[in-house]
């Protein structure tokens, strides 16, 4: 790029920020480490109550809750790289801005783990040195690769009792397929940690043991009888990355010598590129090795500059627009979280990709085509809100007070609108009726939905006109689980649910001709209405159409849209089981009216039965969601797997091989996948991962619409 992509306004230039998120499975120790990142980088002058006497548990517990510091989306620190004028630092003395954003943990939910990968630029992946590459870190794992998402790995807890370096990340190479090779190897394990070996520069960081908090550490020449592993580790590294790296390649292959700034560098290139993954070992609770993982953050991990451009929609012509990081850009960014904050209400956070925004200007949203002015925007910095004036290019910020706006909306400059993320969420297929416990609980469970579903594009609330329940609505069935868990934990509604409900839809195979007729007298005025409907099946995923082909005005203009209305309100309630009607064309053809009987109403009741009175004759025939469904294995469970799911009527798409896994893809009803997750993990002993996502609607066989029917009588 010719031109500096950074504002002269801005305190952090672009090549100085990392935006970071750390994945880890579940008791990895991804709190302690983000809790140890912000009390190291300053952001809290007190780490948690670990040294207090608070046992690992407590944070564990609190971990599975939220994670303790980041009670927020993403919060921002600040680095200054460690001062050793001997060591080599690619960004020696300078402060470098980190913001590390809150990842789910939950994969069920792509479209939430989507989202917040498409917000960093790269990721810290945590294991446990005893447990190694866990199912959860597994599935993170691919996740982050089918995102192209550059990492680092730290091997964390190297304090326990078994813990070990090299099975750790062995079992990254087998089960992964991960190019991974340490950059800082613990020096010691369980009660002898004490320090880290630095590999690319060729010294030993010894932690000291009487300062708890770990800040104090001394660097010294490699002990004697480390001399060998450290020779081995560097040649290794250099072998490794000739393989991947012209420039190494080239001074490898001449046999010239490669130094540790040649080398540090070309670790960045492959890192970002996705072909290589250094590895640090250390432990957080122990305070040993996490400074040193922040300065290989900094060295290893790409800036917003580092990146490719984001991709977007024009919305007017679908055409493709690629947004560059650049503060000089028009302005362009995505929320990517909704939180509801004690202090200040409801925040946005958003990442900007392009541009920059201030206090007091107007932004546009191209989903609701609508504008709002920003009245304040805040950074968060651990348990701090600091107001700011301007977020650039590459920031990671939140808006306080914005309306009408959902995870995913694109926020731009209206004269050059892009949507960044085509907001394609499926269709919920499950739902469930939901009812608060006591009656004084009902406002604020509807309050509490009405913000999960702001959140949560792939949530629906609605009500049963006919029985006036709150149905909810959602992806599967853990999805609906862990909303109700959510109204309980966070807005203190404890909610009774009926049994899950799958959406089963009907449309018909054949066109026919439907007739309807309301003809009532009563003395006085009576009631005439008079309509003959075509009704035809439409091409898959067309929906309902309606189209006025009467001539000779057999029905007036004026009562054509009450017979729409008709139509509309019958599709609700198809003829098989009462589920709603989708794919059918109906054409209004003909019908009689009377100068005075005649009246919206009565040609609303015609259409009405001239529909229901069609669909009858059309071989009307209900359908049920199919669910593609991806399942990772380890390739000696793949027999398992696929039998289970021919057993659940699934119709294998295909198996690829990769490292050691099988990847199975299946088209499974979604009736037949209740209970998987509890079936794969008995099968596989828990290795085997799988996402699932509405595909299309089939058929119901015979045999099993006689039992979806019965089921739906008694309901």
């Amino acid at each position: 790029m010719s031109t500096n992509p950074n504002s002269p306004h801005r305190a952090y230039p672009l090549e100085k920020t990392r935006n970071i998120g750390i994945a880890a499975h579940i008791d990895a120790g991804k709190t302690t480490l983000t809790e140890r990142i912000l009390f190291y980088t300053g952001s809290i002058h007190r780490m948690g109550e670990v040294h207090e006497g608070t046992t690992v548990t407590d944070w564990m517990e609190q971990e599975r809750e939220r994670g303790i510091t980041i009670t927020s989306a993403a919060t921002t620190c600040f680095w200054l790289q460690l001062e050793q004028p001997e060591i080599v630092k690619l960004y020696s003395g300078q402060k470098m801005r980190v913001n590390i954003i809150d990842t789910p943990g939950h994969v069920d939910f792509t479209a939430e783990v989507e989202r917040s990968l498409r917000v960093l630029d790269g990721a810290i992946a945590v294991f446990d040195a005893v447990a190694g590459v866990q199912p959860q870190s597994e599935t993170v794992w691919r996740q982050a690769t089918k995102y192209n998402v550059p990492r680092i790995a730290f091997i964390n807890k190297m304090d326990r009792v078994g813990a070990n370096f090299d099975a750790a990340i062995d079992s990254m190479r087998k089960k992964l397929a991960a190019n991974a090779w340490p950059v800082l190897i613990p020096i010691g394990r369980e009660d002898y940690l004490k320090g880290q070996l630095d590999v690319v520069n060729n010294k030993a960081v010894i932690y000291s043991d009487h300062d708890q908090v770990g800040s104090t550490y001394v660097i010294e020449e490699v002990p004697e009888d480390m001399r060998e592993l450290q020779k081995k580790a560097y040649a290794d590294l250099v072998e490794q990355i000739a393989n991947l790296d012209e420039e190494i390649g080239a001074l490898f292959l001449e046999e010239k010598p490669v130094s540790p700034e040649q080398l540090k560098a070309g670790i960045r290139r492959q890192t970002i590129a996705n072909t290589f993954c250094p590895v640090v070992g250390g432990s957080a609770f122990k305070n040993k090795g996490v400074q040193y993982l922040v300065d290989a953050v900094i060295d290893y991990l790409p800036s917003p500059l580092d990146i490719p451009p984001a991709k977007g929609l024009n919305p007017d012509t679908n055409d493709a627009i690629e947004v560059k990081t650049d503060d000089a850009g028009t302005f362009c960014s995505l929320a990517f979280k909704l939180w509801s904050d004690p202090f200040v209400g409801k925040l946005v956070f958003f990442r900007v990709y392009s541009g920059k925004l201030s206090k007091g200007d107007t932004v546009y949203n191209p989903r609701t085509n609508k504008r709002e002015r920003i009245s304040r925007i805040i950074q968060i910095q651990a348990d701090k809100r600091e107001d700011v004036d301007t977020v650039y290019s590459g920031d990671i910020a939140a808006i306080v007070g914005i309306k009408n706006i959902t995870t995913g909306d694109t926020l731009c400059d209206e004269d050059h609108t892009v949507l960044l993320e085509p907001p394609s969420f499926p269709d919920p297929v499950i739902s469930m009726s939901i009812e608060p416990k006591t009656k004084q609980d009902q406002e604020k469970m509807g309050n509490a939905l009405q913000r999960l579903a702001e959140e949560d594009p792939t949530f629906r609330v609605s009500t049963n006109e006919d029985t006036g329940q709150t149905l909810i609505a959602g992806m599967g069935e853990l999805h609906l689980e862990i909303i109700r868990d959510r109204l309980l934990r966070e807005f203190k509604v404890d909610a009774n649910s009926g049994k899950p409900q799958i959406a089963y839809r009907e449309t018909i195979t054949t066109p026919s001709v439907g007739e309807g007729k309301l003809v009532k007298q009563s003395g006085g005025r009576g009631q005439y209405g008079h309509v003959v409907i075509k009704i035809q099946p439409n091409e898959q995923g067309k929906g309902i159409t309606i189209e006025n082909k009467v001539v000779g005005g057999t029905i007036p203009k004026d009562y054509i849209p009450a017979c729409k209305k008709g139509i509309e309100e019958a599709v609700l309630n198809g003829v098989v089981g009462g589920y709603p009607v989708i794919d059918v064309n109906i054409d209004i053809i003909d019908g009689s009216y009377h100068d005075v009987d005649s009246n919206e109403m009565a040609f609303k009741m015609a259409a009405i039965f001239a529909f229901k009175d069609g669909m009858k004759k059309a071989k009307p025939i209900l359908l049920e969601p199919i669910m593609r469904v991806e399942n990772s294995t380890p390739e000696e469970f793949q027999g398992d797997i696929m039998g289970d799911l021919n057993r659940r009527r699934g119709r294998i798409d295909g198996i690829e091989h990769k490292a050691g896994l099988s990847i199975v893809t299946a088209q499974v009803p979604l009736a037949e996948m209740f209970g998987y997750s509890t079936a794969i993990r008995s099968l596989s002993k828990g290795r085997s991962s799988y996402s699932m996502e509405p595909s299309h609607f089939e058929q119901v066989p015979e045999n099993v619409k006689a039992a979806v029917l019965d089921e739906k009588s008694k309901g």
